[in-house]
């Protein structure tokens, strides 16, 4: 999926929120975002938005030497995360279709993104998480629980920070044996690392691997050969968020994207609201 001009004024948004992470001088908000404007005026608008996300948050770890801008947000939504999914567990405990259940707690999770919208509050998930019975899901449930009963090696792309921990709630209902869940290899806005995932307990029930990439998304060339191999192997793959689908919606595998739509442009693509 390429960039679009309607894209540009996100990598803008995600600019500023980033500097403003980075620091809070505002004569060094007015400097990097100038860099910022001019990077995105460079930049190729045929690569996917992770690819173009990439290098601009690539060059803003680069200019400012901070590894990881989104830390503190990551371990709030973790700390918020955690103390959520409880609640939810015993809702599943009594639900006639877990599976089904587990998958709209997994896609209500995916609220939980700082590339496609700022200042992610508690109580625009506590609205989620009240709201999530009313979810229409989109797509062939029955497909896809098919596909988990027959799947020998399944591959969960994960998305972000906090989102993770429904993401387990997910995996619980899958054949752990046969689950390989897959972080980013490095941080890249809020999405998630290998420290989220264990943080979220799920590298007791699945085992636990990296991209070896730093794109907010799945760029299968610029991810590490075991990633790659995994990749071509799992006969089912399961993939979280906008990012993954930018970045695999043309890719000819057996791929269930689950996400929440948030950008017009990929509403668009998708044919969906």
């Amino acid at each position: 999926m390429k960039t679009s001009l309607e894209c540009i004024p996100c990598f803008v948004r995600q600019s500023l929120d980033a500097v403003k992470m980075i620091t809070d001088n505002a004569a060094e908000h007015e400097r990097l975002m100038r860099d910022c404007l001019k990077w995105i005026s460079e930049l190729n608008i045929e690569l996917s938005p992770p690819a173009v996300a990439q290098l601009l948050h690539r060059k803003l770890r680069e200019v400012t030497g901070v590894n990881d801008p989104y830390k503190a947000a990551k371990e709030d939504h973790n700390n918020l995360a955690s103390e959520l999914v409880d609640s939810l567990k015993s809702r599943l405990r009594a639900s006639n279709e877990p599976l089904f259940m587990a998958l709209s707690y997994a896609i209500m999770g995916n609220v939980i993104d700082l590339g496609a919208k700022n200042g992610i509050s508690r109580e625009d998930i506590y609205v989620e998480m009240q709201n999530v019975d009313k979810q229409q899901l989109f797509g062939d449930l029955n497909a896809f629980k098919n596909a988990v009963v027959e799947a020998k090696k399944i591959l969960y792309l994960a998305d972000n920070a906090g989102e993770i921990f429904f993401d387990r709630l997910l995996i619980e209902q899958l054949p752990a044996s046969r689950v390989t869940l897959a972080v980013r290899g490095a941080p890249v806005i809020n999405d998630a690392t290998r420290e989220d995932a264990e943080l979220a307990g799920i590298g007791e029930i699945a085992e636990i691997i990296d991209n070896g990439s730093d794109a907010p998304g799945t760029i299968l060339e610029n991810c590490g050969l075991e990633f790659r191999r995994r990749f071509e192997d799992a006969d089912m793959i399961i993939s979280k968020g906008q990012g993954n689908y930018e970045t695999l919606s043309d890719v000819e595998k057996n791929i269930f994207f689950i996400l929440k739509i948030k950008c017009p442009i990929i509403s668009a693509h998708a044919g969906l609201p």
